[in-house]
């Protein structure tokens, strides 16, 4: 190739923003084409439906890729990486958290050990994890590989995620002997309940056959092995340039040497740009063989991942797409998409939100990575491009979920107004400081650890051992009933939660239970039943 065309190529990129060939239609030589967006799909029609979303739901930065055909076809990075309009652009290899699509990565890393002959899904959990336990002795004894996958536990929805989010300090092995104490809200594999903490499970238990960490064989057998740019399973440290801030967080990178890996990390730990899971999509969509031919899973095992496992119930939207079943397999959602089977997930972490679409028939693969902590605008753009890909046209999808959004919002503010905490109805009242003595004592949930009531003046205050940051002011309702409001806005404010104590028969208070006020499935404070071992707090 002629350096002076070299030469015009890189400043066609620079005008343009565009990050990747693939979109350009030039000719190298009579033989050579740029490889073809799937039919239905433009590369216009991409940067449109990016820009309303972002303009919509004021998303700072996306980055998106597009494979077809064997080949990643799309890639480029739209506006900002962090909420501050002086970061930096976003490319495709800015680093972005991709939350539950780190899934996807543990069930991958587990399907590795059932090719290797170490491990079969349907094995108990405690033939190869003896310390293993739940809180029922029976469904110990019968619990699967495969049941940590499928989210039809028994546990309630996110149940355990106070020990792996909100600030939380708890180590991996911390969280495995607090396994026992997690109440079972339904019947082991009857009902659908989003599930992170088993996921830590699973992770532990490539940990336990693999005998090295989860973040290492991860690393070394998944991501280096395949390839992946610009993607790790460990978060990103100072030095790292590249890297998207989500919404509501600190820009501020750790020291590596003070690096503390997360426990959450085999349910939501990784880090990723749009290069690196464009390459991850190729491999699956290939077999799960890299585009070089190097096998990373069996086809079989890529098969039994997507696999429907677990059926889930329909979709608001699935009049729309034509949908008539949604299962969950190992770590992936499959569903019949205008009559195309569909393979996908999501992930919310850090304040950024992922989405990873798999259009097996049409030989497709979408992602969208965004770092604003908002579902509604990776569901727009991933709905559009799915359906422009399978049907050549597609809804105002934008539009749609801009107006779920708007009337989940109303009705929110309508609920706050009248019966909510400090509406007419549920007035806060005053304490004097004697009264709000009652309520100051160290309390103890056997889950989540202790948990601190201390008293300045008539203030009263909450705060969390193993969670640094979350702390927050009690406000006084009728009836031993508070509501604390967490000091940390940008990050808890959808946390706030009711505190109701409780009381024995001669008036002392004994215990206490929590609810968030809002619909935070992760911050599950509806498990935690605090017990007041000492009026010291």
């Amino acid at each position: 190739m002629k350096k002076s065309f070299v030469r015009r190529i890189a400043r066609c990129i620079g005008e343009m923003g565009v990050v990747s060939l693939a979109v350009l239609p030039l000719a190298v030589s009579s033989s050579w084409a740029a490889p073809a967006l799937p039919a239905g799909l433009t590369a216009a029609q991409i940067d449109d439906v990016v820009a309303r979303a972002r303009d919509a739901f004021h998303v700072p930065g996306v980055a998106v890729a597009i494979v077809h055909d064997g080949q990643v076809v799309f890639a480029r990075g739209y506006g900002r990486r962090g909420e501050d309009a002086h970061s930096g652009d976003v490319d495709t290899r800015t680093l972005f958290a991709i939350g539950s699509n780190t899934k996807e990565f543990t069930t991958t890393a587990l399907a590795t050990l059932v090719d290797a002959g170490k491990l079969k899904w349907d094995d108990r959990v405690i033939d190869h994890m003896p310390e293993f336990r739940v809180a029922d002795p029976a469904i110990t004894r019968d619990f699967r590989v495969s049941d940590l996958l499928t989210h039809h536990s028994g546990m309630g929805e996110g149940a355990g995620d106070m020990m792996l989010f909100s600030h939380s300090t708890y180590t991996r092995p911390e969280v495995l002997a607090a396994l026992p104490y997690m109440p079972f809200t339904a019947p082991f594999r009857m009902d659908y309940a989003y599930n992170n903490l088993l996921y830590v499970v699973a992770g532990a238990l490539v940990e336990k056959i693999s005998g090295t960490s989860w973040e290492n064989y991860v690393q070394l057998h998944l991501i280096n092995a395949a390839g992946l740019p610009a993607c790790q399973s460990t978060p990103p440290v100072k030095g790292q340039m590249d890297v998207a801030t989500g919404e509501g967080e600190d820009s501020d990178l750790p020291d590596r040497a003070t690096l503390r890996l997360p426990a959450v990390a085999p349910a939501g730990g990784i880090w990723c740009s749009a290069d690196g899971v464009g390459r991850w999509v190729q491999m699956f969509l290939n077999g799960g063989k890299t585009p070089e031919g190097k096998t990373i899973i069996s086809t079989a095992q890529r098969d039994t991942v997507w696999a429907p496992h677990a059926l889930l119930p329909l979709p608001d939207t699935a009049p729309a797409t034509q949908g008539h079943f949604r299962a969950y397999g190992y770590g992936w959602f499959t569903e019949d998409f205008f009559g195309k089977k569909r393979v996908w997930h999501t992930g919310t972490i850090d304040g950024m939100v992922s989405y990873i679409s798999f259009l097996p028939e049409m030989k497709t693969g979408i992602v969208v990575l965004t770092n604003h902590d908002d579902n509604h605008a990776t569901y727009a753009i991933e709905t559009t491009l799915n359906s422009l890909v399978v049907t050549g046209k597609s809804e105002d999808w934008v539009k749609h979920w801009k107006d779920v959004a708007t009337a989940k919002e109303a009705a929110e503010a309508k609920a706050a107004a009248t019966d909510g905490p400090g509406s007419p109805a549920r007035p806060f009242i005053t304490l004097s400081a004697q009264a709000a003595h009652d309520y100051v004592g160290l309390y103890h949930d056997d889950w989540r650890g202790n948990m601190h009531v201390t008293q300045k003046g008539a203030e009263l205050r909450l705060t969390f051992d193993k969670a640094i940051g979350l702390s927050g002011v009690l406000s006084a309702l009728p009836h031993d009933l508070f509501v604390v409001r967490w000091d940390n806005r940008a990050q808890d404010a959808e946390d706030d939660c009711y505190v109701q104590f409780l009381r024995d028969m001669t008036g002392k208070v004994t215990d206490m239970r929590m609810q968030v006020v809002g619909s935070d499935f992760s911050f599950d404070a509806q498990d935690l039943h605090p017990h007041r071992v000492s009026d010291q707090p």
